[in-house]
């Protein structure tokens, strides 16, 4: 199997655009049904469910948890979120796998904890891969993807999208079991 990989020159929200067309073609070309999208605000969301408004499809939206950046914050936007709803997509909010308690516990006491050695580990990958990882684990954990499934997933290193990989999903119980198996676009750095 051959497959070309889109390389970004920088991260960021300029190749959100790519994003979307890979994402748009794996899933009408290709056939994948479980798709998983980070967005924070509900913008990326919102522009995944319009790009595969249509077609026969699993897509759920991860966004931060309620409080994420202060207490009772939601940063979705609830416009966003309506739209996305009214698509047929689902909206997953909840914590962030590798950002829990055990961050909390390393601010506070300066130690280093498990979790925060795989977000940091996975980070060599990409900012992007992370989180492609993280949301996939999260949407299963849910029950909106089941384990052992192709999932695409797309993410980005700070707004929009730059990163899109293929995984097969596991709970994050099973973290193990999760794996990367193609890495159809991401930044070079």
């Amino acid at each position: 199997m051959k497959r070309l990989v889109e390389y970004f020159e920088k991260p960021g929200p300029q190749n959100t655009q790519a994003c979307m067309n890979i994402l748009h073609k794996l899933v009408h070309d290709e056939g994948y049904k479980d798709v998983v999208v980070a967005s924070t605000s509900g913008k990326t969301g919102t522009m995944a469910a319009r790009t595969l408004q249509g077609e026969d499809v699993n897509l759920i939206v991860v966004a931060h948890s309620v409080g994420f950046l202060k207490p009772n914050e939601d940063q979705f936007s609830d416009d966003a979120y309506q739209e996305i709803i009214e698509m047929g997509a689902h909206i997953y909010k909840g914590t962030i796998l590798t950002h829990s308690i055990e961050t909390a516990l390393a601010k506070e006491f300066s130690g280093v904890y498990p979790t925060l050695l795989v977000a940091n580990t996975l980070r060599r990958l990409g900012q992007g891969i992370k989180v492609c990882c993280e949301i996939v684990m999260e949407a299963t954990d849910a029950g909106l993807i089941a384990e052992g499934k192709e999932v695409v997933a797309m993410a980005g290193t700070a707004k929009g999208a730059d990163t899109v990989a293929i995984i097969k999903s596991a709970a994050s119980k099973r973290f193990l079991d999760l794996y990367v198996g193609q890495v159809v676009a991401k930044p070079l750095r």
